[in-house]
């Protein structure tokens, strides 16, 4: 034991000066004055030097953010390393960039950085080449008081004892100064106590004592391996709760947006897109978690990273979706106009099988709107062809034999790319037919403007008149033959807005004499025609115009062909829903608004979009020219690209909400990196294996992390059997070596069918759990709905009112309260969330409640206690589950 003191002694003693000497000389370095920007120039470019202030600016912040977490956290590790010749020299690794002027200081992030990771008695080969063998290695937890320096909870191995956890660095040392003051016999005594409980054999578990991410520093050999991966990778990992998923993850990102941590031909490729996008790599990432409360969860971990992490970056799905179906793709309604469809999210619309065959539902779908727009097209190109002007016959024929060569199986990029060449040629003929047939339009509203000089003025009234009724179907174009006519947005009041809607209204009404159909009665066009009466065209010019405007409509279709794909695709699934119904598939018999929509079938429009885009995307050409008008529709589409696409508790997303979020990655890195675990699945749309992820994603990639770090002995067997009893996925988790796992077995009240007995269990419980840690650490409480949360915390805050212990409902997921306040959830929030204690109420109302759901929500409960769970039930456990009953015991002081 005394060899291993000095040991520690030496590693205390060396840990604390280099504390001392890092922060300092991080704090030099803030101190300093430095140029950034347009100062750091000694001569500024005015055409190139835009990016590279930028760019200046950009290493500057990065640089001062690193020296402010060294000032704070000087080190995370220290591995001492021996050579071939046996020569030791001792590193020390922190989670910044490290500071100039401190030797073998090394970021974890970098490649030295592994050795923190790595086992002793392991090798290791230094990016020189050279290989070392680690022979000792202690993960550091820095803190500064007015004493000084000192380490918490370090962990000390070593090739030549057993590893063991000391309290305190600092105190450690103090107790080696007593023992040296001779004749201080009760401080020797004093000192040998402290010591003991300052030393605890093995690695000590962590308290929980907030509602955080627990704090991982160090990560262990496979989870280092799997952070360390190329940038454009499309990786899941998998695993049980507490092994370490989420931190792994946002220990990637941390490192993979720093661009002195990629190689080089990593570091070329982020920065011409970067060039090219006008973003910076640091900021040109995403990430999207199943709810709002495990949003805000995150951003404390994010920060101890280094990682500014803003409402920008990270989003619920659900916020998503709408914002990219209302504001950019034109999908939704808004108030201002235009879009198709109004989101409802309890519409009765789609079939059990759409929701758990997805995958067959998108391709189903997608596979028919892109046939359906290659059929419209050779349609529309045979029509052209047989036109009785010579000059737009050959242009048809043209289009008609390039069409021909290609099926629905094709390449979209192959077609819509072989179309490019005949645009121009196309568009000059539409220009010269749209101006003949508005000539003559024209010509008919000024015979009407020489009778009645107040005539758009009136016309302007009465589309006010209109414009305010309640029938929304007004606004659609009742005529698809003339869509695209118009394109960006056109005045709504006014003489233009009504000039505009005698011009729309005239060729409604004269492609639909052409066509022999009447117009609908409910759109605003039909509705203009009734009020102009007698004061359009003749018949004899609505037949000639009709026609040339038919025919410049089929030519429309091939202005601008990207456009016509993207923006119909909305269009098209209206079509195909209407279409399916009739059939039995994929939706319900039952009668709902045509212009409603179902989040999930949302999902499915736009990853068509997406994918559609994704595909042009990747043609070098189109990135090239994006700014030409006949790529300019991707442009949208590619400033919604991140450089690096995150995701957590993947499993709660569908697998078409999840190529959706793949789909958002550059085309040209296609980096998608997220972790989830399928016996926590707690959607029924959710993704259910890997073979279905696979499907919509080929290349994903999986990796499975074994070692858990979260639940205590008895939870982690209580956790593996509730799995094997409800038929979930058997995983082979295991607790890390030399862990103090011993904890208690978890505590069932049953018959709880009055609120005050289950409020008694609870303060009771809550009372053994701060006596035996002798504070309160993270405590939560999971109820089965919200309604519940205020009157349950009322009563509770009243039991433990002699305690000075704050329970808090926290509505809507919300994480409101101090640190030491016990919380209430509804269930439907707590994915992701880890407590040092958790209670579960009245889990066989729960399993009425969600029959479908049970267990995934029960395990998804239990396994967010790391050391404490409860569970009550107001009658019996559920028959599901009654084979654990042996498990359970009533309180932890008599067990």
């Amino acid at each position: 034991m005394s060899e291993s003191k000095e040991y520690v002694k030496g590693v205390a003693d060396e840990s604390l000066k280099q504390f001392e000497l890092i922060a300092v000389a991080a704090k030099t370095k803030l101190d300093e004055p430095y140029a950034a920007g347009a100062d750091a120039l000694a001569y500024i470019n005015t055409l190139t030097s835009g990016q590279v202030i930028k760019r200046l600016g950009d290493i500057s912040h990065a640089n001062a953010e690193s020296y402010r977490i060294l000032a704070a956290e000087p080190a995370i590790a220290r591995v001492v390393v021996s050579d071939n010749e046996g020569l030791e020299r001792c590193y020390y690794i922190c989670r910044a960039t490290p500071v100039s002027g401190v030797a073998n200081l090394a970021s974890y992030r970098s490649p030295v950085g592994r050795l923190a990771s790595k086992p002793v008695g392991s090798e290791f080969k230094l990016p020189n080449g050279e290989v070392v063998e680690v022979k000792g290695r202690a993960t550091l937890q820095p803190q500064i008081s007015t004493f000084g320096w000192d380490s918490c909870n370090t962990v000390i191995e070593s090739n030549d004892f057993r590893p063991f956890t000391i309290e305190s660095l600092r105190t450690f040392l103090l107790e080696i100064e007593r023992e040296g003051v001779a004749g201080d016999i009760l401080g020797q005594l004093l000192s040998e106590e402290s010591s003991r409980a300052n030393i605890v054999e093995g690695k000590r578990r962590a308290l929980l004592t907030k509602m955080a991410l627990r704090d991982q520093p160090i990560l262990d050999q496979y989870q280092d391996e799997i952070f360390r991966l190329p940038l454009a990778k499309r990786l899941l990992i998998l695993g049980a709760p507490g092994t370490g998923k989420t931190t792994t993850l946002i220990r990637r990102l941390g490192q993979k947006l720093d661009l002195e941590f990629l190689d080089e031909s990593e570091r070329q490729l982020v920065e011409s897109v970067g060039l090219f996008r006008g973003i910076t790599h640091r900021d040109s990432w995403q990430m999207f978690t199943p709810t709002e409360l495990l949003k805000q969860y995150l951003k404390e971990a994010f920060a101890r990273e280094g990682v500014p992490a803003s409402d920008m970056h990270i989003f619920t799905w659900q916020d998503y979706r709408r914002e990219l179906g209302r504001n950019v793709f034109s999908i939704l309604r808004t108030a201002a106009g235009g879009g198709t469809f109004v989101l409802k999210d309890s519409l009765p619309v789609l079939t059990p099988d759409a929701v758990q065959q997805s995958i067959d539902w998108y391709s189903d779908f997608d596979s028919w709107q892109r046939t359906t727009f290659l059929e419209d097209l050779r349609d529309a190109a045979r029509t052209i062809a047989g036109a009785p002007l010579e000059n737009v016959a050959v242009v048809g024929g043209r289009l008609k034999a390039l069409l021909s060569r290609y099926t629905s199986g094709d390449s979209l990029s192959l077609v819509l790319g072989a179309l490019v060449d005949e645009v121009e040629q196309v568009a000059g003929l539409v220009s010269s037919m749209k101006d003949s047939s508005d000539e003559k339009i024209r010509r008919a509203l000024n015979l009407q403007l020489i009778r009645d000089r107040s005539f758009l003025d009136t016309l302007s009234t009465y589309l006010d008149v209109i414009q305010q009724t309640q029938n929304t179907d007004l606004d659609e174009v009742d005529d698809l033959e003339g869509e695209e006519e118009e394109e960006g947005p056109l005045p709504r009041t006014g003489r233009t807005a009504a000039l505009n809607a005698y011009m729309q209204a005239v060729r409604a009404q004269a492609r639909a004499v052409a066509s022999k159909r009447s117009l609908r009665n409910t759109s605003r066009n039909a509705k203009v025609i009734e009020w102009l009466g007698d004061r359009t065209l003749g018949q004899d010019d609505q037949i000639e115009i009709g026609k040339n405007l038919l025919l410049q409509a089929r030519l429309r279709r091939f202005v601008n062909p990207v456009r016509r794909y993207l923006t119909g695709i909305p269009r098209r699934y209206r079509v195909f829903r209407r279409e399916r119904k009739v059939l039995g598939r994929w939706y319900v018999n039952a009668t709902f608004d045509s212009r409603d929509i179902h989040p999930l079938e949302l999902d499915v429009v736009l990853l068509s979009l997406l994918q559609g885009g994704q595909e042009l995307l990747t043609i070098p050409k189109v990135l090239r020219d994006i700014d030409n008008p006949i790529w300019s529709p991707l442009k949208s589409m590619l400033e919604l690209c991140r450089n690096q696409i995150v995701v957590d508790e993947a499993t709660d997303f569908s697998p078409i909400q999840l190529a959706a979020m793949s789909a958002l990655g550059h085309p040209r890195i296609r980096s998608f990196f997220a972790c989830g675990d399928f016996n926590q699945r707690l959607t029924t749309w959710g993704a259910r294996s890997a073979g279905d992820l696979s499907r919509m994603l080929p290349d994903l990639e999986f990796k499975e992390i074994t070692v858990s770090y979260r639940q205590t002995r008895q939870l982690n067997e209580f956790a593996r059997a509730l799995i094997q009893v409800v038929g979930g996925s058997d995983q082979s988790i295991s607790l890390p070596d030399l862990v103090d796992s011993e904890g208690v077995a978890p505590v069932l009240l049953e018959s709880a069918t009055d609120s005050s007995s289950v409020v008694n269990w609870l303060a009771d419980r809550i009372r053994e759990i701060e006596r035996f840690v002798n504070q309160l650490p993270s405590i939560a409480i999971f109820i089965n709905s919200e309604e519940s949360a205020l009157p349950l915390a009322e009563a509770l805050n009243t039991a433990l009112a002699e305690q000075n212990i704050q329970v808090i409902p926290c509505l809507q997921g919300q994480a409101v309260g101090q640190d030491s306040s016990v919380r209430i959830f509804d269930i439907q929030h707590i994915k992701g969330l880890e407590f040092e204690a958790a209670f579960f109420i009245a889990i066989d109302h729960l399993a009425n409640m969600h029959p479908e759901l049970f267990d995934k929500y029960l395990y998804v409960g239990t396994t967010r206690a790391a050391t404490y769970l409860g569970i009550t039930c107001e009658g019996t456990l559920p028959s599901a589950i009654e084979a654990l009953r042996p498990r359970f015991v009533t309180d932890w002081i008599s067990d």
